[in-house]
């Protein structure tokens, strides 16, 4: 039966032997094979740093310390389920980071075991187009902590300058210097991209303690009551099970586009338990770290400034000391660089890549995603983002559920955690992958039906109340719809 998948050769350990002995170039290319396990770089602190990148964001900050002060419950309730969240998001990307780890391909590549060789380019695409969107406008929050560092250094107030695009020379010259910095990184391989996630996490780590320290120092005594206060929770309104459930469904909701893709990342990592250590460490510990560091330093801002502050800029901008100044924007800028790395360069590169492999490599498919980044990054201020884009990209993000979902139902239901490799990459009509004509009619259905479920939970308002529980529900959907759909023999 096609589409079962067979298991291919395996070493003494049990380990898949990756060489393939015949290649299809309409599904292959150097960067889409699959990586030999001996060389792989990878260990459980890359992994951690990964994570450590995306925590440590802005956006995640900001998130994080809202919760304490909007979600109308004590800060036990609020640690309690940021952990929750943490402890979901790393068994999700345990299990869609395995399969890579075994067979050392990335997502794309995963993808056609379920869609077929050819049906796997359409949830790719739809990934790599929320990478793209994504990609631009962290781009150019990234350019705002180079922008105010250079007015901080120079001693410039451009707030009166004359603006192109919403943008004011120092804002452009800030915008073009982090786009041709995340190039020279990525242009230099993964293995650029794994040292400058190792440096950067710490970095992050210490500039917040020493945030803290400045804010203890300043704060007093003070401090400790205002974290009693938090603690104890001011209001019961919104509070409850709805408000803790909200919290864990909005912290999952915010790495899902990462939890898709993870195998684009695990296939560099050489054995299953630094990918487990690295996620323990990176998400539910780390997570927690962080959340404590951000509800500490949000209490210190209540005594010192008289009001809880969640916007790390506007805090930096209230403590007046250039050199936190200057340290915390080229934090923040490597904080935003690393989050975009991670979830918004690497995948459009494979997923473009994986389009038109004779053609486009992982290099190119970069250059291209960052061509077409630029442009939203440029034009973010005037246009895109009044367009309601926000909208757009999480209704794309919703597709991608059910995407996730099948991904995981196939691999461990259906093909067992067995794959035949060589058929990844064979056009055979006779594969095991090629179904018919290359796709998959069972999965895409499947996938297309799922996704209308998990869009109009996005746009209807009857709906808010999931609060990035339709997330989960998609993938639910998806992954249990395909499972039915595939336990019984094709005629």
């Amino acid at each position: 039966m096609r589409g079962s998948g067979q298991p291919t050769d395996t070493t003494a350990d049990d380990r898949p032997a990756l060489r393939i002995q015949t290649v299809d170039p309409r599904l292959y290319n150097a960067d889409l094979a699959p990586i030999e396990h001996d060389q792989r770089s990878w260990g459980w602190f890359a992994v951690f740093n990964v994570w450590s990148n995306v925590v440590q964001s802005l956006f995640m900050y900001t998130l994080a310390a809202s919760f304490f002060v909007t979600s109308g419950l004590n800060g036990w309730a609020v640690f309690g389920a940021i952990a929750v969240a943490g402890l979901i998001i790393m068994v999700l990307v345990n299990l869609s980071g395995r399969p890579s780890i075994r067979y050392g391909v990335p997502y794309p590549v995963m993808a056609r075991a379920s869609m077929g060789v050819r049906g796997a380019n359409v949830p790719a695409m739809c990934r790599g187009i929320v990478a793209v969107f994504w990609y631009g406008a962290q781009t150019y929050i990234a350019s705002t902590a180079i922008a105010l560092l250079l007015n901080s250094l120079l001693g410039i107030d451009d707030s009166r300058a004359a603006t192109t695009l919403g943008l004011t020379p120092v804002g452009w010259i800030a915008l073009v210097f982090v786009w041709s910095f995340q190039m020279v990184l990525f242009w230099n391989g993964i293995d650029a991209i794994r040292r400058y996630l190792n440096w950067a996490a710490p970095m992050i780590y210490a500039v917040m303690l020493v945030l803290m320290v400045l804010l203890w120092a300043k704060a007093g005594n003070g401090l400790f009551n205002e974290l009693g206060s938090i603690f104890q929770g001011e209001s019961k309104t919104g509070g409850g099970v709805a408000a803790f459930m909200a919290i864990v469904g909005t912290m999952i909701a915010s790495y899902a586009p990462i939890i898709l893709n993870y195998g684009d990342f695990t296939r560099y990592v050489g054995r299953e338990s630094d990918m487990r250590l690295g996620n323990l460490l990176g998400l539910p510990i780390s997570i927690a770290l962080f959340a404590f560091m951000a509800l500490f330093i949000t209490a210190g801002t209540a005594v010192v400034f008289g009001e809880r502050l969640t916007s790390p800029t506007e805090i930096i901008g209230r403590v007046d000391n250039l050199v936190l100044t200057v340290v915390a924007a080229l934090t923040f800028f490597a904080a935003t660089v690393g989050i975009n790395l991670v979830a918004n360069f690497v995948p459009p590169a494979n997923d473009l890549s994986n389009l038109l492999p004779s053609r486009i490599s992982f290099r190119l498919g970069g250059l291209v995603a960052a061509g077409v980044a630029f442009f939203v990054a440029a034009f973010w201020v005037t246009v895109i983002s009044h367009l309601g884009i926000d909208k757009f990209v999480d209704t794309l993000g919703a597709v991608l559920a059910p995407a996730y979902g099948i991904l995981i139902a196939d691999y461990y239901l259906v093909k067992r955690g067995r794959l035949d490799l060589q058929q990844l990459f064979s056009t055979n009509t006779d594969g095991a992958y090629f179904y018919e004509g290359g796709w998959n009619r069972k999965a895409l259905l499947i996938f297309v039906a799922s996704a209308v479920l998990s869009v109009v939970a996005v746009w209807l308002p009857a709906l808010d109340v999931l609060a990035g529980f339709d997330w989960l529900l998609g993938a639910l959907i998806g992954g249990g719809g395909y499972w039915l759909s595939m336990r019984r023999p094709r005629l």
